[in-house]
């Protein structure tokens, strides 16, 4: 795998890494900030309970203005006193179905929606247990004893603050997993428009440094056929300068859509195999089991056979000059399918999606961009699809081709 690759790929799970790292510690500080405040209102909650105990007990000399005014500081924690029977016997800064009641009341002078809803708050928070179970299980629940023997229960919810800080760790969390995606997207978007511009400045720049030499080529074979040079020669010559100026017109067309045209798929591949044949090694059979059809395809010819050229120069490396290339098309619904296997060395598993990748190579010399360009056609100007659809590794690889149909 090239360095390049590598690093981008590397660069990305760094990236991806510090991101989820950032938002863990977030995520802890906020955690703990909602801890921290918990905490507090079960202190305030137990000094009211402290309170309202010595009221119950107080006798002539007690502060009852001091005990009063705990009492009726707390206007923000919803509370409710209940005894040994679960029998609510008042209620404080609860918002009930009914708002005129005032926030803090009797349970019996409540209208019945009022203590039809309290009691189902209840209910729902000691569930099977009993009282003193949920004093000993959960800490929304405190004991008090206001006469010798005689318990009752305090029971408090968190406080509307609370409970929206609660969700603000969620809530930092789902912002800023969306402005990271965000950022990487935008990342990744501006790495690869800025590839595309470079692919699409060599391509064509390519396609212009080639019109000069196919010129003078082809003018060089006009001048050897007058001066009577073998005709088979010069026919070859010409050949020649019409592949170099078919690969001329290749390069000049990416980066622009090229216009499709009904073409059908057998006579198109036949029509790219035809250079390759006298050009592979001999002992590369090349096998075609086409459909009955002749299927009707939108194509921009020229590119498909470069798709199709590529293909088969990867399968013949891949098969080191020997052995046997398999083309086979179909047709399912509106779609048509080429098959490309080859009996070569194969691909692993994990690689079926980098061999896809820019700078993605396994030659010493190869520069990766070969099935990158042929993935490009196929997808993006043919609104096709390629993939590898099966390989092992020392029997083969089949990549198929799956085009729309011409309607």
């Amino acid at each position: 795998m090239k360095l390049s690759a590598i690093t981008n790929r590397y660069g990305k799970t760094v990236f991806l890494v510090c991101s989820a790292i950032s938002v863990i510690m977030f995520l802890v500080i906020s955690t703990n900030l909602v801890k921290q405040l918990s905490a507090q209102e079960r202190e305030r909650m137990n000094i009211w309970a402290s309170a309202t105990e010595k009221m119950a007990k107080a006798d002539g000399d007690a502060d009852f203005e001091f005990l009063l005014d705990i009492l009726t500081q707390n206007n923000s924690i919803p509370v409710m006193v209940v005894d040994a029977g679960k029998n609510i016997l008042e209620c404080r800064n609860f918002k009930l179905p009914d708002p005129m009641d005032g926030e803090h009341m009797l349970f019996r002078e409540m209208t019945p929606d009022n203590r039809e809803y309290l009691k189902k708050r209840l209910d729902r928070a000691v569930g099977d247990m009993t009282l003193d179970e949920a004093v000993s299980k959960d800490p929304h629940f405190i004991k008090v004893e206001v006469n010798p023997g005689v318990n009752q229960y305090i029971f408090y919810e968190d406080s509307i603050l609370l409970r929206r800080l609660s969700l603000y760790p969620y809530v930092e969390l789902a912002v800023m997993v969306v402005l990271v995606l965000i950022i990487y997207l935008a990342v990744v978007y501006t790495k690869k428009a800025e590839q595309n511009r470079v692919w699409v400045g060599l391509s064509k720049e390519t396609a212009h440094q080639l019109g000069t030499p196919i010129s003078s080529l082809m003018a060089w074979s006009q001048y050897l056929e007058s001066t009577g040079t073998d005709v088979e020669v010069t026919s070859e010559i010409d050949k020649d300068v019409r592949r170099l100026s078919k690969i001329a017109e290749r390069f000049s067309k990416i980066g622009s859509r090229p216009d499709l045209h009904l073409e059908y798929l057998n006579q198109t591949i036949e029509s790219s195999l035809e250079y390759m044949r006298g050009r592979i090694s001999g002992k590369v059979s090349i096998c075609l089991d086409f459909g009955e059809d002749d299927y009707g395809v939108m194509l921009s010819q020229s590119l498909f056979e470069w798709v199709m050229e590529n293909l088969t120069k990867n399968a013949v490396d891949a098969m080191s000059g020997s052995g046997e290339l398999h083309i086979t098309t179909g047709s399912v619904k509106d779609t048509v399918w080429i098959d490309i296997r080859d009996t070569g060395k194969g691909i692993p598993r994990k690689n079926f999606a980098k061999v896809f990748s820019p700078g993605y190579t396994t030659k010493e010399r190869g520069w990766g961009l070969g099935l990158t360009l042929v993935k490009r056609i196929i997808e993006e100007y043919h609104d096709g699809k390629i993939y590898v659809k099966e390989s092992e590794v020392g029997k083969g690889t089949t990549f198929r081709i799956i085009l729309p149909h011409a309607t």
